[in-house]
């Protein structure tokens, strides 16, 4: 299934600030979770350390950490390669989710085929942590939805050659029986 990328960024492309998630708004996260329940999420080590080591609830999370680690949680597997997650992507039935950070992010550009980007309508202060540079330059709009608040989500298809743009409607799907 698909490679798709989800992130909530500022208007200077940041996505974090000491380790967290520089604001909350209930809108996003519910959409997030309406975005990726039943799919697999894919997170780098800090990210987990964000989520104070609770699995995202029906789904899959996978953890890329340089280290192995076991966990109680059924649903979360450590992975040392980022190559791990594009071989179990080829044999799942539900898509998989980047949902961050900053480096697992850029480890998986070239493999993201769409991009589901919260535009969010702040501009955080001292903040450490962005979104890849041009990480959006081969992929073009085909829908946009206002979530309230300010909040604009863009959903991106990857650019093919001749500008042709697969189109793809962000409709979330319960998918968590086919993992």
């Amino acid at each position: 299934m698909a490679i798709v990328g989800i992130a909530a960024v500022d208007r200077n492309g940041a996505i974090g600030k000491d380790g967290k998630l520089p604001w909350h708004y209930k809108a996003d996260l519910r959409f997030f979770k309406e975005q990726t329940t039943g799919h697999s999420c894919v997170m780098g080590y800090r990210t987990w350390l964000s989520l104070r080591d609770v699995p995202l609830k029906d789904r899959l999370n996978f953890v890329l950490s340089r280290e192995t680690h076991v966990t109680r949680f059924p649903s979360v597997i450590f992975l040392t390669h980022h190559e791990s997650v594009l071989e179990l992507n080829d044999r799942s039935r539900a898509d998989t989710y980047i949902i961050g950070g900053a480096e697992t992010y850029r480890l998986f550009l070239p493999h993201v085929e769409r991009w589901v980007v919260t535009e969010v309508p702040l501009a955080i202060d001292n903040a450490d942590t962005f979104m890849p540079e041009n990480y959006l330059d081969e992929f073009a709009v085909n829908e946009t939805r206002d979530l309230g608040d300010g909040l604009l989500v863009k959903f991106y298809s990857r650019r093919h050659k001749g500008g042709v743009v697969q189109t793809w409607r962000g409709d979330a799907t319960q998918n968590l029986e086919r993992l």
